[in-house]
């Protein structure tokens, strides 16, 4: 009788049942097949090819979470949901923070509406300090269907002195990082 309980708090302790970043990256892909209509909040600025909005899900204490829409005439349509997890001058912080997130999600289940059930999965590479970008890449396992096109990104981006640390949500041709580079003001 004593193992069960063990094992219980062990898993707690691991944060399998209390998982908030888990959680709301779950609800997150979800709504992927609906380009995040069900989270997307007010606009907050437009481009020629692209309107970004804030989103209605983020994480605790997160600085900003934002959904990007694509709409280029002749291509691909994409989206994109970005939330601003951490920003400091500490790349011991940023890089312990890079490893925790990627922990809460490895291996996670996520069940998507209508869908099957999946695993997030990725290998960790540790943050380099000399790169300006460090980035770990998660996908759904198995990779079927429209869902095989979401990638999931831990980034960590160094501009200056400062490392912002962000989860990103999107389709594999979505690169939303060259969409930061042209958002509107």
């Amino acid at each position: 009788m004593l193992a069960p309980v063990m094992l219980s708090a062990s898993l707690s302790a691991q944060g399998v049942f209390s998982n908030k970043t888990q959680s709301v990256v779950e609800k997150v892909i979800q709504d992927y097949p609906n380009h995040f209509y069900n989270i997307k909040g007010e606009l907050v600025g437009q481009a020629s090819q692209a309107s970004r909005y804030k989103s209605t899900l983020e994480l605790p204490g997160a600085a900003s979470s934002i959904i990007t829409l694509i709409s280029a005439p002749g291509s691909q349509q994409g989206s994109g949901w970005t939330c601003t997890l951490l920003r400091t001058a500490s790349f011991e912080e940023a890089s312990a923070r890079v490893s925790e997130v990627f922990s809460q999600l490895n291996n996670s289940i996520v069940t998507a509406a209508g869908q099957k059930t999946f695993i997030l999965s990725g290998q960790f590479e540790a943050p380099q300090p000399d790169k300006t970008d460090n980035m770990v890449i998660l996908t759904l396992l198995p990779g079927v269907g429209e869902m095989k096109k979401i990638r999931v990104e831990i980034l960590l981006h160094r501009e200056g002195q400062e490392w912002t640390l962000s989860i990103e949500v999107n389709d594999d041709l979505t690169d939303m990082r060259q969409l930061a580079l042209n958002k509107p003001d």
